[in-house]
């Protein structure tokens, strides 16, 4: 979340708000505090993952932040994210896109081999912001000019 917060205030899309795309970006994964990162392998059902995630958010606001105004704003700020119904929550998930395909060339690189292509194919070709597009696309041929592979496959 510290590298998408960052990477938020290098937008040069004039009409994001940059400080909400900050702030979405530190609360975005919260739940996973407590849940757990239940990626699609795990076999959750995305219906069960929206439940636990929303209850240990409710648990962090309510229990923890006894509903405070600063936990009602962590709480309106993750419900944001997640329906992604404004244009920096969409932002802010494709930053989360790029920073999971930013986190596999890491790997990758520690490795000094290539073998993470499914990070690359759930995240780069979904992502809708023009500029973090050309992110991933620098990041592919940076990919490319490391190990030889090619770009990631569209599968929409």
């Amino acid at each position: 979340m510290y590298r998408m917060a960052v990477l938020s205030m290098c937008t040069s899309d004039t009409k994001l708000d940059v400080a909400k795309c900050v702030m979405l970006s530190v609360v975005h994964d919260l739940a996973e505090a407590q849940v757990g990162d239940i990626a699609p392998s795990h076999g959750i059902p995305k219906e069960e993952k929206s439940r636990l995630e929303s209850e240990a958010i409710h648990t962090f606001v309510h229990k923890m932040l006894h509903n405070s105004p600063a936990a009602q704003k962590i709480e309106a700020l993750w419900k944001e994210y997640e329906d992604r119904e404004t244009p920096e929550a969409r932002f802010v998930k494709d930053l989360d896109r790029f920073e999971m395909a930013t986190q596999a060339l890491e790997y990758e690189r520690a490795l000094n081999a290539s073998a993470l292509q499914p990070f690359y194919d759930t995240s780069i070709p979904y992502i809708e912001h023009p500029e973090v597009q050309e992110w991933g696309k620098d990041l592919l041929e940076e990919r490319q000019r490391l190990f030889g592979t090619g770009s990631s496959s569209d599968p929409r």
